[in-house]
């Protein structure tokens, strides 16, 4: 696909930074959402009877029947497979912007290294293109949890995550928190 294609600057693989392969930076960014997502398996993540996600404070809470975990969300963007779009955040006029920092941020340092097909607001995308896309962006953010909110119609929206607080029944409170290198 022609948005993959590598600018002519000089490879530096061990950044995100200017002129970082696409190809590495992708890898790792698969790695590091495989990491998060069994290490928040933990305390349920992926078993909750519901998700809510309210825009206007930037919280996720996940319910379950003997506790709620909750933290401070960023929505990278979401898929359509009818429509075969990939829609950054940023660019959702139902978004309130507070919600698309993180997509925004991204899409920026693409512009800034050479890959400004990944930066624009809607890309026709295939399910891969799609987590192609949120692995790169989670990579780049240094996001530490990954969430695949389900949509309507099997469409989805990826949200980021930091912290968790996990709130029991009893009323005690933890937090559960990965530092991802």
């Amino acid at each position: 696909m022609g948005m993959f294609k590598r600018s002519n600057k000089t490879d530096s693989a061990g950044q995100a930074g200017e002129g970082a392969d696409l190809s590495v930076l992708l890898l790792q960014g698969e790695d590091m959402i495989e990491q998060v997502g069994r290490a928040h398996m933990s305390w349920g993540l992926g078993s909750a009877d519901r998700w809510d996600l309210d825009q206007t404070t930037g919280i996720i809470t996940w319910t379950f029947p003997d506790k709620t975990a909750t933290a401070s969300a960023q929505i990278l963007g979401s898929f359509a497979p009818r429509a075969g779009s990939w829609l950054w955040a940023w660019a959702n006029p139902s978004l309130l912007p507070d919600m698309s920092r993180d997509s925004r941020s991204f899409c920026d340092w693409a512009e800034a290294n050479g890959h400004p097909g990944l930066a624009q607001p809607k890309i026709d995308a295939d399910e891969q293109t799609a987590s192609t896309l949120a692995a790169l962006a989670f990579r780049i953010t240094g996001a530490t949890g990954y969430y695949r909110g389900p949509g309507g119609n099997s469409s989805y929206v990826v949200i980021t995550f930091g912290p968790v607080t996990l709130t029991s029944a009893d009323g005690s409170v933890s937090t559960f928190n990965i530092n991802v290198d």
